[in-house]
């Protein structure tokens, strides 16, 4: 909680608060009904019908101890793995974070298994090749879901935006904007965790004070409507108590 701006409290109240919403849900709240908003406000439905999955491998400070730790020979990054699921706007729906070490197809297990329980709805997941195999049928037979490999081409040696997978990339790079989310400080993941969903709510915010939420058109005549009708009754008020003393 060190270098807090200026006008916040200080940094234990700071982080005794940010505990307390953490333990009592209020955070994934005020998340969750941002994310609505913003669906709503794009011309979705509230909940989503499906999503797309990845993971990012963040170097892990001093506060992190062996157990959380671990070492990604791929990205030769020491540290935690947060692995994300995100909508097609790429909202995020729920993540997990588990040491660098941990393989992408063993923790998408109980990535999957949350985001399963959380959206109901949800039928039809995209992933990268490092989900395919074993874990597509696990989906399928477990959790009556569908998890479609996204796979990049042998032959392409230059830089290409794939099908759906750019979503969830970009996910991560709204998140990593964020210097609380750059590396993870905490040593509890669920405090991390609890960061990235700040992060998110950061953007979500942003993005609601840039563009307003559609108005129900039928809801705002009846509102017109009212007013116009009891301005219209002041004024006959008023000129008949005018009438009264001429």
């Amino acid at each position: 909680m060190a270098g807090l701006p200026a006008d916040f409290p200080p940094a234990w109240t700071v982080y005794w608060w940010t505990d307390k919403w953490q333990a009592d849900g209020s955070t994934g709240r005020m998340h969750d009904d941002l994310r609505e908003r913003i669906r709503l406000a794009a011309g979705r439905t509230r909940q989503p019908s499906a999503a797309v999955i990845d993971s990012q491998s963040v170097k892990g400070s001093e506060m992190i101890g062996r157990t959380r730790r671990g070492y990604d020979a791929g990205k030769k990054i020491n540290g935690t793995k947060r692995h994300i699921a995100v909508d097609v706007c790429g909202l995020l729906l729920t993540v997990l974070v588990t040491a660098a070490g941990v393989q992408d197809r063993d923790a998408a297990k109980p990535l999957l298994w949350n985001l399963r329980r959380a959206f109901p709805a949800i039928r039809l997941t995209w992933a990268d090749g490092g989900y395919a195999g074993k874990l597509v049928t696990w989906a399928k037979t477990r959790l009556h879901l569908t998890l479609q490999i996204v796979k990049r081409p042998d032959d392409l040696h230059t830089f290409k935006v794939l099908p759906r997978r750019w979503v969830v990339e970009r996910t991560l790079a709204w998140i990593t904007r964020h210097r609380r989310t750059v590396r993870d400080y905490e040593r509890l993941p669920a405090h991390h965790e609890t960061y990235v969903y700040w992060a998110m709510i950061i953007v979500m915010t942003r993005r609601l004070a840039r563009k307003p939420e559609p108005v129900d058109i039928a809801a705002e005549r009846q509102v017109t409507a009212g007013r116009q009708a009891a301005q219209a009754s002041k004024d006959l008020a008023r000129a008949a108590g005018q009438s009264r003393f001429r």
